[in-house]
């Protein structure tokens, strides 16, 4: 039997709860996120792995805010301490893939063909997590409307446009795109 593992990546303070560094669309994303989470832990543990990722940033960088032990760094939906199915992984880069070499064989190893991700910020760790399982060997779906990013003016371009432009970018990659009310586990 096929099993799913969700990524929910990146649900950190300084990006989704913290007033003054959140992304635009923090509460929507913490919903989406939270109900999606809601969803995977009903369904039988045998045909859902949860993964729930954490970055971590350079101490030594000045920039750094996702720092360990800062409370930026800390989930807003952390894993249920205690459940089989349900695990944290920790990050150093965009790709979830590239910061934990054994991963996806691990994961291969465990049944898991499918990969569903959802968090923040799409630009960065969501599209270098989900290509990096495309690359990978995983059949990917990335959640719509349970992802985002901050507006650019460098681009010129609101959260909600880099969100539709990665979706269109992954999908011509393989990645499937579907709305995050519509998925079950």
């Amino acid at each position: 039997m096929s099993k799913t593992a969700l990524f929910v990546i990146d649900t950190q303070a300084e990006l989704v709860s913290n007033a003054g560094t959140a992304i635009p669309h923090a509460a929507r994303i913490c919903h989406a996120c939270a109900a999606i989470l809601e969803r995977a832990r009903s369904a039988p543990a045998s045909s859902v792995e949860i993964i729930v990722v954490q970055h971590a940033e350079d101490p030594s960088d000045p920039e750094a805010t996702l720092i360990p032990g800062n409370t930026g760094w800390e989930l807003t939906l952390p894993p249920q301490g205690n459940v089989v199915n349900e695990r944290l992984v920790q990050k150093t880069t965009a790709d979830t893939f590239e910061s934990n070499h054994t991963l996806a064989s691990d994961l291969k190893a465990q049944g898991i063909s499918k990969i569903v991700a959802c968090g923040v910020q799409s630009d960065f760790c969501v599209r270098a997590t989900c290509r990096g399982a495309v690359d990978a060997g995983f059949d990917v779906v990335l959640l719509q409307g349970a992802h985002s990013t901050y507006d650019s003016s460098d681009k010129g371009k609101t959260a909600e446009e880099i969100e539709r432009d990665i979706e269109e970018e992954l999908e011509r990659t393989g990645v499937h795109i579907t709305h995050w009310e519509d998925y079950a586990f």
